[in-house]
């Protein structure tokens, strides 16, 4: 068993409280690396710190790493050679089934290029990312509905999209 470790920060300094007009911005510690962190802007418009990162980003952001280190992982074992790989993932926040709100479907889309004298075919491209959800421990962990969407692209050839899997 592992275990993770976070430090979240956030002071008040002068600002009042109990009005609720605080600042949402805080701060998240890994291993010596500081991130500004906040709530959404989408959910609390007027208090939050836009450049910052929120939860609900992290949340995508997390699913759509934890997805590509176990591809690269899968693709490097398969003698595959990835050049590049990119993921606008999107997330969607709305009320679950019991009308709570809720990160509701999350979407990766990851452009994986692909080089050298061995390339998969669009079936073992789709075999990568199927293995690379099932591995992916962060999407074991929530309830969420995860689609992947993936472009394979050839540095030799043309790209090929593989159909959406959950």
């Amino acid at each position: 068993m592992s275990k993770y470790h976070a430090t979240v920060r956030w002071r008040r300094g002068e600002a009042a409280f109990t009005d609720n007009k605080y600042s949402r911005g805080h701060e998240w510690a890994f291993d010596g690396v500081t991130v500004p962190a906040s709530s959404s802007p989408h959910v609390v418009p007027r208090h939050s710190v836009e450049q910052a990162v929120d939860p609900e980003e992290a949340f995508v952001a997390s699913l759509s790493s934890c997805h590509m280190l176990f591809l690269l992982s899968f693709a490097a074992s398969d003698g595959f050679t990835v050049d590049a790989y990119t993921d606008q993932a999107e997330g969607l926040l709305g009320p679950d089934e019991s009308g709570r709100l809720a990160m509701t479907r999350v979407t990766l889309r990851p452009r994986v290029t692909f080089s050298g004298p061995k390339a998969p075919t669009a079936a073992e491209h789709e075999t990568l990312h199927h293995r690379a959800h099932e591995a992916c421990f962060i999407a074991s962990s929530v309830r969420s509905v995860l689609i992947c969407e993936p472009e394979m692209i050839l540095a030799s050839g043309p790209s090929h999209s593989t159909p959406p899997h959950p």
